[in-house]
């Protein structure tokens, strides 16, 4: 699908690069790379990644599992908002934004347009590509007018120089995703944890803004952080960055127990209720290995039965106003 009024055009199903940043837990280059070169094996051309994804490793990665494909074929975006500072000091610490990699550089929130052009340009150099064709402003939670009076007017430039091909904002709320599409002229923006199985908030008033305004959504987080992942709900599952409550955790059971009796796979469902969504363009899923490339790949284009839908808005576990056909 075509990222708003650009030529910029993503798979239903995008690679999402924040896991081969080491999130969680250390992922080795090998199996990094592995993950990369499965995901375009398995027919997936979007590949999205950030400055913030391992302070610059997902970026590194990237770019080096890339290397030599066709660059007409595929996708790539990244993100604008943090600067990485070096930081000697701490080579001998963790960062502590839940990447595990050597904390020996900082993040600087800058959203004005230096900022902006400074960020991109190191984003390339880790990429080793002389373009990216989606560039999105990264969680200005907190700095909506310099986002909106700098990060935005200096990507407007950068997209109308043919520099960059589409534009647009990423961030883990709706809201201020839904100003983006109505005060600015974005392509895209990118939606994560907000449009899922277990919680649907952005269905009311974001969505079909969205559609209206003709600007294409990215859905990412829609494992909600990891809890949706797997059949087998893991102990430690986590949910939106924390350990999954005992409550959620229940819900997320019985969703599971409604899937299974007709066949079908949690990520599965939790996937295609995502991408039946007409205002959503691509979903982005994370993967850190070969394997859980391809397991995810064929899920995405496994059809779920409908008894699926209708069984969970019979239990109150899915509202009837999002039920994909309804």
């Amino acid at each position: 699908m075509k990222l708003g009024a650009s030529d910029v055009v993503v798979s239903p199903l995008g690679f999402g690069g924040a896991v081969i940043g080491n999130l969680y837990r250390a992922v080795d280059e090998d199996t990094a790379l592995g993950a990369v070169d499965a995901a375009w094996e398995a027919g997936i051309r979007y590949f999205d990644t950030a400055p913030h994804y391992g302070l610059g490793l997902a970026e590194r990665r990237l770019g080096t599992g890339l290397a030599g494909r066709p660059r007409s074929e595929l996708v790539v975006s990244t993100k604008v908002g943090r600067l990485l500072e070096p930081r000697p000091a701490g080579a001998g610490t963790r960062d502590a934004a839940g990447f595990d990699v050597p904390a020996d550089h900082e993040r600087v929130w800058d959203f004005s347009a230096d900022g902006v052009r400074r960020s991109l340009e190191a984003s390339l150099r880790r990429l080793g590509m002389d373009r990216v064709d989606l560039v999105l402003i990264h969680d200005p939670d907190d700095h909506w007018r310099q986002a909106v009076d700098e990060a935005y007017p200096a990507l407007h430039e950068l997209r109308s120089q043919g520099v960059v091909g589409a534009i647009g904002a990423g961030m883990n709320q709706w809201r201020m995703l839904e100003r983006f599409a109505t005060e600015t002229d974005v392509d895209a923006v990118m939606l994560a944890g907000r449009y899922t199985l277990l919680e649907q908030s952005a269905a009311d008033t974001m969505l079909p803004t969205c559609l209206r305004q003709n600007v294409a959504v990215l859905a990412a987080g829609v494992f909600n952080g990891g809890v949706l992942a797997t059949d087998e709900l893991d102990p430690g599952a986590m949910f939106d960055y924390a350990p999954a409550s005992p409550q959620l955790r229940a819900k997320v059971a019985r969703i599971a127990e409604v899937v299974h009796r007709h066949g079908a796979s949690l990520p599965q469902v939790a996937m295609a209720f995502a991408a039946a969504h007409p205002a959503i363009a691509s979903v982005v899923v994370g993967a850190r290995s070969e394997a859980e490339v391809r397991r995810n790949a064929a899920l995405f284009e496994r059809p779920v039965p409908s008894a699926v839908w209708e069984e969970l808005v019979a239990a109150g576990l899915l509202r009837p106003d999002v039920r994909p056909g309804a």
